[in-house]
């Protein structure tokens, strides 16, 4: 058999085991008592993760770089090393009850295909690079996935270096102590354009598990929108000023939020609308709120639908503040992503030869495959989790599957990679 063809043999030789256990060990940086993972980006905890992948690529003379956002990459060479990468990889951060599978599944599951090649004696032309992205999450720096969105060029490095987290450390500082800590050598930005990227990654839904499949072909990433909205009214006393003569800016926020829960509604249940964070201030239970922030995540996988609604938003919160003021502001727009026809097709490929059940699907979540795609041929993977559970501690899912998406995983990048 040609060394350098789309083999089997890498599948073959991932092991369900070896990838089960690199993903306890990593679950072990920042691991919470009900068996999540509290990691969040460039913490102590995320760092202990990069430096345990680092120690791990070591140990077979795998090449690891960062770059000046913190991403992380662990390269095997091709027989011409001078071609365009083929890079797969995920990220190790976490929600603050998160779960031992979001993210990192794609990280390790490239680790283990990396493994694999090795052991099959598998060659390709382009080299083969598993990346971990930085702050993907965006639950201690926002917005999140910046590290990918820099890497991509449609971020600068600038832009988030002033970002504080809730207890007022500068991503800057927590950056420079990250970068320095894990130690490997700094790849320019910008030096290494990627031939094409895959991204495996739990479905985080419940719709593969429904079906009985193991393997999702992730045809698109709906589009997201982020808005702040700012109600101010006047504090006042609780027990002294009538409620006619009230600006209550809770009051006025609560009849927002339910008019826009009724306005982005929908008979398929396609759109998804969030109300994530919500701030009263002054906080104090006898006194009439005088101003609220709260936050919208607005989700739709049609751009001008998506659009649209982000109008409308704008029309009914000023239509509902009552005798409030109220301020709208978008924070992120990112557009609905569209994964390329022949990348899907070597997923699919892969699948198939395998004998695993599979189907086309969307992402109703963000990843970061949604900015490489602005950059190279995209595509994702996923597998299911237990009752579509993620985002939470009690996050699970099965090592058959996890090891059935490394195996489609290795076939599909010895595809790419030989391309």
């Amino acid at each position: 058999m040609n060394a350098l063809a789309a083999s089997p043999s890498a599948s073959a030789s991932v092991s369900e085991d070896r990838l089960w256990q690199l993903l306890m060990d990593v679950a072990a940086y920042g691991a919470t008592a009900k068996g999540g993972v509290n990691r969040q980006a460039l913490s102590a905890e995320d760092t202990a993760a990069k430096k345990h992948v680092v120690r791990w690529a070591a140990e077979r003379g795998f090449t690891t770089f960062q770059d000046d956002i913190g991403n992380l990459f662990v390269r095997r060479d091709g027989t011409e090393p001078t071609l365009a990468p083929v890079m797969t990889g995920s990220h190790l951060d976490s929600q603050p009850t998160g779960g031992r599978f979001d993210g990192a599944y794609g990280v390790l599951a490239g680790l283990e295909v990396l493994d694999a090649l090795n052991d099959s004696g598998t060659q390709t032309r382009r080299p083969v690079e598993v990346v971990a992205w930085t702050n993907e999450e965006g639950s201690r720096y926002s917005p999140g996935a910046f590290g990918s969105s820099i890497f991509a060029g449609i971020a600068e490095l600038a832009s988030v270096l002033d970002t504080t987290d809730s207890a007022g450390a500068m991503l800057r500082d927590e950056l420079a102590k990250s970068l320095a800590e894990t130690g490997v050598p700094i790849r320019p930005q910008g030096s290494v354009r990627p031939h094409s990227y895959i991204e495996a990654h739990i479905e985080q839904g419940p719709v593969l598990e429904d079906k009985g499949l193991q393997i999702g072909v992730v045809t698109s990433i709906q589009g997201i929108h982020h808005l702040d909205v700012v109600i101010v009214g006047e504090e006042a006393h609780a027990g002294t000023t009538p409620r006619r003569s009230r600006k209550d800016a809770l009051s006025s926020a609560v009849a927002i939020i339910a008019a826009l829960e009724l306005m982005t509604s929908d008979e398929d249940d396609v759109t998804r609308f969030t109300v994530g964070r919500c701030e009263v201030q002054p906080g104090s239970p006898n006194t009439v709120p005088g101003r609220v922030h709260f936050t919208i995540d607005l989700r739709h996988p049609d751009r001008a639908v998506l659009t649209s609604l982000v109008d409308r938003v704008r029309l009914v919160a000023t239509e509902k503040a009552g005798p409030c003021s109220v301020t709208v502001t978008d924070n992120l727009t990112v557009d609905p992503t569209i994964f390329k026809a022949e990348v899907m097709t070597a997923i699919r490929q892969s699948a198939q030869a395998l004998g695993l059940g599979h189907m086309d699907m969307p992402s109703g979540a963000g990843h970061d495959a949604m900015h490489l795609a602005t950059l190279c041929p995209a595509g994702m993977i996923f597998i299911p989790c237990l009752g579509g559970v993620s985002h939470n501690e009690a996050e699970s899912a099965t090592p058959a599957d996890l090891a059935a998406g490394a195996r489609v995983l290795a076939d599909t990048l010895v595809r790419l990679a030989n391309s």
